[in-house]
């Protein structure tokens, strides 16, 4: 019988794992290191903040894997011999295999700095995160300050996360404002306020230069590159992006660039391998879409897409129209095809803001035809489907506009704001 062994029991293998269950007999094996079972890593942040318990955020029972046949194993695999089709791992253990598919996400980054391996230090990424976080900053006795490097998704849950446990926060944004790569200026800076309400020490266009240890080899501070300040802290949270999660693989014949590279139908250069998730490269860039995707949906797609491949039906992978959804502190972010923080040479952006300063939204469309081609929300709800349904119809600007109301999650938001959406946009282009 062919045995399927999956690396990693993120969103990606697992999707791979259940789909080939639903289509095949196939003798089917997970490995991890991380966990005994799958969890939705998106939750780590609410089991902190008290909102569920660890074990909420395991969407299985703990007996569904033995019933689906799906053995699990835990493990670090330290390389992998393609050409006897065998994994070794830390611990001596060997497993052989007959298809492998590589599922290891991401890791977070860390730039060389001096004191990132110290005690108290920690990403926002893994399980094991969380225990370090639990442990180091239990309540605002045992951490009395905490310093966050870095300001994208992960950084602003975890200054959320801190911020509910009553922790003051420091956050040091190398950005001149918070993830302006990624948001365009109105929302950007809409976000820096939302921060600074919420009583966290944002600074903007800051480094960290080095982490400061006490005697016992635990933080106690950081020092600001450009400033040399020192601030006294006791947690410090490295948020700084993350990258594939790779290492164990660079002394393998499989090719690896930033990730492991993929082409369409995500096989790597080696027969009976393949990569899905935040680990995969693709060998060029889908449309618009960055060659890797650190995204929640993607994993899953690319486990649904590559488990069809291995069970005969070779398809490629087509993720469709750009979208993402995250949350800064109370704000709720969603996007829907491309909305760049600058507009390009052929492209404008059109910006409404709440005058409560929470709420705004940012379209984008194609000035010389008039074509939609994204939106993003902030503090509003919007439906993906029907955004997902007007891109696909390539629909102009003006009809989007004039039937936003299609798109609302939420219909008290829209009876409110939906005429002073429409008449600022009509005002500012002068339209009729």
């Amino acid at each position: 019988m062919e045995h399927i062994v999956i690396i990693g029991n993120g969103i990606s293998g697992v999707t791979a794992a259940r789909h080939i269950r639903k289509l095949s007999d196939k003798k089917i094996t997970i490995v991890s290191a991380e966990t005994d079972y799958f969890f939705a890593r998106t939750a780590l942040m609410y089991v902190y903040m008290g909102h569920m318990k660890f074990e909420h955020t395991q969407p299985y029972e703990n007996w569904f894997w033995k019933k689906n046949r799906i053995e699990l194993k835990k493990g670090y695999v330290k390389t992998i011999e393609t050409k006897s089709k065998t994994l070794h791992f830390a611990d001596g253990d060997m497993l052989q295999y007959d298809t492998l598919v590589i599922a290891t996400g991401s890791k977070p980054n860390k730039f060389g700095w001096p004191g990132q391996d110290l005690d108290g230090v920690m990403g926002m990424y893994h399980k094991q995160d969380l225990d370090n976080l639990e442990k180091y900053a239990p309540n605002n006795k045992v951490c009395k300050h905490a310093v966050i490097v870095g300001g994208g998704l992960i950084g602003i849950e975890l200054a959320e996360m801190l911020n509910s446990r009553n922790i003051p926060v420091t956050f040091l944004v190398r950005e001149d404002s918070f993830w302006d790569i990624v948001l365009p200026e109105g929302e950007s800076k809409m976000i820096n306020r939302h921060i600074k309400n919420h009583h966290i020490d944002l600074r903007l266009g800051v480094n960290l230069k080095e982490i400061i240890a006490d005697e016992n080899g635990k933080a106690k501070g950081v020092v600001v590159a450009e400033t040399g300040e020192i601030i006294d802290c006791d947690v410090v949270g490295l948020t700084a992006g993350v990258s594939p999660n790779i290492d164990f693989i660079k002394d393998s014949d499989i090719e690896t660039g930033r990730g492991v590279k993929v082409n369409r139908f995500l096989e790597t250069n080696i027969p009976d391998v393949y990569a899905i998730g935040d680990c995969a490269e693709q060998h060029e860039a889908i449309g618009q879409r960055r060659p890797i995707e650190a995204v929640w949906y993607t994993g899953r797609m690319m486990g649904e897409t590559v488990a069809q491949t291995i069970c005969g039906n070779r398809i490629e992978h087509k993720p469709g129209h750009w979208y993402n959804s995250a949350k800064f502190l109370d704000i709720e972010y969603q996007t829907y095809g491309w909305v760049f923080a600058k507009p390009g040479e052929n492209e404008i952006h059109f910006h409404w803001k709440h005058e409560d300063d929470t709420k705004c939204i940012t379209v984008c469309f194609d000035k010389n035809t008039n074509e939609f081609l994204g939106v993003n929300t902030l503090g509003i709800r919007m439906r993906h489907e029907t955004f997902d349904k007007w891109l696909t119809e390539k629909r102009d600007v003006d009809y989007v506009m004039n039937h936003l109301s299609e798109a609302n999650f939420d219909p008290e938001f829209y009876k409110q704001y939906e005429t002073e959406i429409l008449l600022s946009f009509n005002n500012q282009f002068q339209k009729a």
